[in-house]
């Protein structure tokens, strides 16, 4: 299929050939009809994507820190790919569409295909087909025949309509009030006419005479340029003295003219709402204070929104209790237009074809001419788009014959660009054949910047190709153990990111399928890059028997509650996700297997275990400890080892940095830069599989640091240590 895309390295656009997306549950999947262009949002990322590389610094100085940030810890190799990540990837434009069902995730009952909806968020981009969650999807009919085209037209603003009217209630008006806009391009007209819709007396503001003549014409009892002369006093007179009742302000400035403005034209105990991106650091005098002024964010499209649990899981919130979300106001929207109740189709002055979209965004950005509503129009005379793989480059016969290994990747986000594929041998044996990620344009932007022969959203393309041989799994924790099992069950090499898997019921089903398949010399390997690092070889080269005692304290830092890594069912929270880590580290320098755990958590408000105390035991009579703590600061480096056998003791800084005593003179060693392994890691497990080695990380390694990970949890619950 073919989706609108831009580079945010130059802001180019393109239309490129994509995969159809995964359909993941709670899912649908749509062929769209119209989507619609937000010439306020859109041309503004498009507009920075365009600027040069200084110009963009200015427009993200918080990413610019992190790219600082980036740099001071982890050098400039990981700072570069970080980067060059963002800036090269095919970045989806859009938000906003309609069109018709064409299949639907397993569990989705409340529609059917055929089925029309509008659907919002990223997820409703401006691509030939789109997957949304269903509580970002409202249906407007049973059929494409039971509506006309100018309300599939109008169904299209289905987001922005579901924004404006989220300001609306936010400004709770009374039946006839008046309310005073302030800003009256794409989502101010939309405002005022849901406005005028609801029976209140609507003040229409902007500094384009063409937009408030626009808003004369169509949805405002008054219409003003802000610039004209007495307009305080043409506001006073409209409202018999009183002032406005609300302010809703729709504009987008770097002027703090607009919030200083509400302040002066609303009665008092009047309540201004904020919709548009307009700074708030309003004046306390002469208005706010004495006239007791509430100010209220209007979030997007309402309750639900950025909330995982309502529009990635589909948990909705009950109409006892919040009345209108998300969906329950895109619903109310499309209703509004369905009976005729809000005529929004004057908003649409242009319509272009996919294929000339590009076009479109240079007339936003150049400001060729006037425009408004812009929508991208899909050819409805395609009835079904196959989900074929995306061919990006021939294979190369010459390559992966023999003992070679060729790769599938299932998930390749942040991490894997950063640190597994850059890291995968480049050489006749080595051919990576196929890329699914969770989204079309990402899948395509793997495949193109590292070479892969093509792109998918189809597992079965990756785990059922006679060609692959080794799959190398990055995507979220929670379907590390369903891929797992699928690709030991397929015969495959396995190379999974931390954590193995979530329950116990997959480390189980794992184990079994590991033994059903050790005649078969398959690899399992789980990404302990840490065990890699070249100060670790040093270690174990100079620490190399008898008991030990090892303490391994992680400075890990906060992370925010609504994080996927903290949602239990995604993330499977830090002890499974991160601590595994390092049960792995004491692992492997001890070079035994520990017997028995006890921890203790610093359990937070929100339930987690982010801050804790890990003691271990181990079978040759060692002790290791691990204290992770999420309460320290950011000064501090991350990452301190202190390992102490017969005199000898290491101490190892951030993997950087490296002391050994004991020994006479002590030993030090620095890096140039921070190395936690993870090359040595992927180059390591490739060699393996060529050379036919064996495995990297003994299996039972493997499966003892998976099952510690649930003793530490089982301790933490019980108070007990706990036998492994």
């Amino acid at each position: 299929m073919k989706q609108l895309t831009q580079k945010l390295k130059d802001g180019r656009m393109q239309i490129i050939e994509v995969p159809i997306p995964d359909l993941g549950p709670g899912m649908i999947l749509i062929r769209n009809l119209y989507s619609l262009i937000s010439a306020g949002t859109e041309g503004g990322t498009v507009k920075a994507a365009r600027k040069g590389y200084i110009g963009k610094a200015k427009e993200r100085p918080q990413q610019v820190k992190q790219v600082i940030d980036t740099f001071m810890s982890q050098g400039p190799v990981q700072t570069y790919r970080a980067v060059m990540k963002k800036l090269e990837a095919y970045s989806p434009l859009g938000y906003s569409c309609v069109g018709e069902v064409i299949d639907l995730a397993p569990g989705v009952d409340e529609f059917q295909i055929g089925d029309i909806v509008a659907c919002g968020g990223a997820g409703a981009s401006h691509a030939e087909v789109v997957a949304v969650p269903i509580n970002l999807c409202v249906r407007i009919a049973h059929s494409s025949s039971l509506i006309d085209d100018g309300k599939l037209r109008m169904a299209a603003y289905n987001t922005l309509g579901a924004i404006a009217l989220q300001g609306v209630r936010q400004a709770d008006l009374r039946l006839g009030e008046t309310c005073a806009v302030i800003g009256m391009g794409l989502l101010g007209q939309l405002t005022t006419v849901l406005l005028k819709a609801s029976g209140v007396r609507v003040i229409g503001i902007d500094v384009d005479p063409a937009m408030v003549r626009l808003g004369d014409e169509h949805c405002v009892d008054l219409a003003l340029l802000r610039e004209d002369s007495g307009i305080d006093g043409k506001i006073s007179e409209y409202t018999n003295g009183i002032g406005c009742d609300a302010v809703i302000i729709t504009a987008a400035s770097k002027s703090l003219d607009p919030i200083n403005f509400a302040g002066a034209i609303a009665r008092k105990k009047a309540t201004i709402v904020v919709v548009g991106d307009i700074p708030t650091g309003f004046n306390r005098e002469p208005y706010f204070y004495k006239k007791e002024l509430t100010v209220k964010m209007s979030c997007s499209y309402g309750p639900g929104r950025y909330d995982p649990e309502y529009e990635e899981k589909g948990r909705d919130y009950p109409p006892a209790y919040v009345r209108w979300t998300e969906k329950r106001n895109m619903q109310a929207f499309q209703d509004l237009i369905s009976q005729g109740r809000v005529d929004i189709d004057y908003l649409t002055t242009h319509v272009f074809k996919l294929e000339d979209a590009p076009k479109a965004y240079d007339m936003i950005v150049g400001r060729t001419e006037p425009c408004v509503g812009i929508l991208i129009e899909y050819n409805s005379a395609v009835s079904q788009i196959k989900r074929d793989m995306v061919y990006v480059k021939k294979a190369d016969s010459q390559k992966g014959k023999g003992q070679g290994v060729t790769i599938g990747f299932i998930g390749a986000g942040s991490y894997a660009q950063s640190y597994l594929l850059p890291n995968i041998p480049r050489d006749k044996d080595v051919v990576l054949k196929g890329v699914m990620t969770a989204s079309s344009a990402g899948s395509r932007s793997v495949a193109d910047r590292y070479g892969f022969e093509f792109c998918t959203g189809r597992e079965d393309d990756i785990l059922s190709n006679d060609e692959i041989n080794t799959i190398f799994i990055a995507t979220r924790h929670d379907t590390h153990g369903y891929y797992v099992k699928k690709a030991l069950e397929a015969g495959k090499h396995v190379f999974v990111e931390k954590p193995l898997c979530l329950t116990y019921e997959e480390f189980e089903e794992i184990r079994k399928c590991c033994e059903l398949s050790a005649t078969s010399h398959q690899l399992i390997m789980v990404g302990y890059n840490r065990r890699f690092s070249p100060l670790t070889q040093v270690i174990k080269e100079r620490i190399t028997s008898g008991p030990m005692s090892m303490i391994f304290r992680v400075n890990a830092g906060a992370i925010p509650a609504d994080s996927w890594i903290q949602d239990k069912e995604i993330g499977g929270g830090r002890i499974l996700g991160e601590v595994c880590h390092f049960v792995d580290y004491l692992t492997h320098i001890i070079g035994a297997l520990p017997v028995s755990v006890y921890a203790a958590s610093m359990r937070d408000t929100q339930g987690h275990d982010d801050t804790l105390s890990v003691s271990l035991k181990y079978e040759n009579g060692s002790i290791g400890s691990i204290q992770y703590f999420a309460n320290g600061p950011k000064s501090l480096a991350k990452e301190y080892v202190e390992i102490y056998s017969h005199g000898v003791t290491a101490i190892l800084k951030d993997f950087r940095e490296l002391e050994i005593h004991g020994t006479g003179k002590p030993f030090r060693k620095k890096l140039a830069s921070q190395d936690k392994g993870q090359k040595n890691e992927v180059v390591s497990f490739v060699d393996a599989i060529r050379n036919g080695t064996g495995p990297i990380i003994a299996p039972h390694e493997i499966f003892n640091t998976s099952e510690v990970t649930f003793k530490i949890i089982e301790s933490i619950r019980t108070g007990a240590a706990i036998k492994v």
